[in-house]
């Protein structure tokens, strides 16, 4: 069978792969194996998915019968879990989310009760406790747990990422996309709070449209918005805000790469860059390394999720870390990826050096990058298959110091991840469609 938790998190579609059932079987092992001593306290949220509510119910259920209480936190960023977390000494956060993918899917991840999310060997003995099929002794009576709702939970996450900026944002005018996700919720009314001037878009929901042609998935609208506007900047969130991607004053695309790497800057010159290292992934740009290079900051690799980012940084004292799609972390802030407190850092650079958003994210000169998703039934053994890594292995001989090759499993999605960077844009887009055609034929 294979491992039921992905890089990040459960995930499936609602009702189908991701049942109540198995909710349920997650919310107690949780109840059981997460609390610390006592009775125990765990909190979650969702994101705006007509399945959350479904999911909520069943994960409360599980909870409760642990002997655990739930705090319910409703429709809130999964950052805000994390804090949560924090801020009312729980035991536990879990959040219901897909995060970027489709209303279908929906997906359950966990926090420890420092707001981390959890280590590979902590998901494994959580998922072999949620499918044992052995009875355990549950508790009776008033030993059973409860279920309140925590009623500022938006106000404490919106107050904390607003003090994370050392300054106004008063006549910054900021063009927004909330996806119809859970940043609807918090991030205008954050930006409006130090000043912004802010027009947003997608920030109601019925459900079934988060991500929907909107959001970081979809930048085109938000560029259309910010040329109409005369924005001085864009920030779109994924369904759950976790991550944000920009767009500049011309309508231009600031991926996770650009975003890091302006603030790493901006960080390095108030000395306030720790260790002056910063953490990426495999798929950072090539681009990003020289330009941290050039700037006397070093960037160490992690795989890819941010958990493994979180991890790295931890390891090697870095305070900023992050992915190429939007996921970034300021640990000085927050324990995971916030796309609020992203949007802000990047917002405050932008205020702070009175230059276009297009001039500062010109620091990073991309490699020209092809990236190739090919659905397959089996994408961990597609990925390893003896086939494809001797392929590789050729392609990366002829690019030499010129270009890079990775292929991966996704970890949230049936899908083989074909990425070849290259300093010639049409070598790239060779070499990434050979790989991407032998790794269809071999599924």
């Amino acid at each position: 069978m294979p491992r039921l938790f992905g890089t990040d998190g459960v995930r499936g579609i609602a009702n189908a792969d991701l049942t109540p059932e198995l909710a349920l079987r997650l919310g107690e092992a949780a109840g059981t194996l997460l609390r610390r001593s006592g009775r125990g306290r765990i909190v979650i949220g969702k994101d705006t998915r007509i399945s959350g509510d479904m999911l909520e119910a069943a994960l409360a259920a599980g909870v409760c019968a642990s002997g655990c209480d739930v705090l319910l936190a409703g429709i809130v960023p999964t950052p805000a879990v994390a804090l949560l977390v924090r801020e009312l000494g729980a035991d536990a956060g879990v959040v219901i989310s897909a995060s970027h993918n489709a209303a279908p899917y929906n997906g359950i991840k966990f926090f420890d009760a420092d707001g981390f999310k959890l280590p590979d060997e902590v998901e494994d003995r959580l998922e072999a406790l949620a499918l044992a099929d052995a009875g355990r002794d549950r508790p009776t009576a008033g030993d059973i747990g409860t279920v309140r709702v925590i009623e500022d939970a938006i106000e404490r996450y919106i107050a904390h990422a607003v003090a994370t900026v050392p300054g106004r944002l008063d006549g910054l005018k900021v063009a927004l996309d909330c996806g119809h996700g859970a940043s609807a919720r918090t991030s205008e009314a954050a930006l409006r709070a130090l000043g912004a001037d802010v027009v947003a878009i997608n920030c109601d929901w019925d459900g079934t449209d988060i991500n929907k042609e909107s959001g970081s998935t979809h930048l085109g609208p938000l560029s259309d918005l910010v040329r109409s506007c005369g924005a001085s900047l864009g920030i779109a969130h994924d369904g759950d805000a976790d991550r944000t991607l920009a767009v500049d004053e011309l309508g231009g695309v600031v991926d996770g790469d650009r975003i890091m790497a302006i603030c790493a800057a901006r960080l390095h010159e108030e000395g306030a860059l720790s260790g002056d290292s910063v953490v990426g992934t495999v798929m950072t740009n090539m681009g990003f390394d020289v330009a941290m290079g050039e700037l006397g900051i070093s960037v160490a690799k992690a795989q890819v999720g941010d958990r493994y980012v979180l991890d790295l940084m931890r390891r090697t004292g870095s305070v900023l870390g992050g992915e190429q799609s939007g996921h970034v972390i300021f640990l000085a802030h927050t324990t995971t990826g916030d796309g609020l407190i992203t949007a802000l850092q990047l917002a405050h650079a932008v205020a702070a050096a009175g230059r276009p958003l297009s001039e500062l994210a010109a620091l990073v000169r991309p490699f020209p990058q092809v990236l190739i998703n090919v659905r397959v039934s089996d994408s961990a053994r597609i990925s390893t298959h003896p086939d494809l890594l001797a392929a590789v292995a050729d392609e990366e001989a002829r690019l030499g110091d010129e270009g890079r090759v990775l292929v991966r499993a996704s970890g949230t999605e049936p899908l083989v991840r074909v990425m070849v960077e290259a300093t010639d844009a049409d070598v790239a887009a060779a070499v990434a469609d050979r790989l991407a055609a032998l790794a269809g034929s071999l599924a």
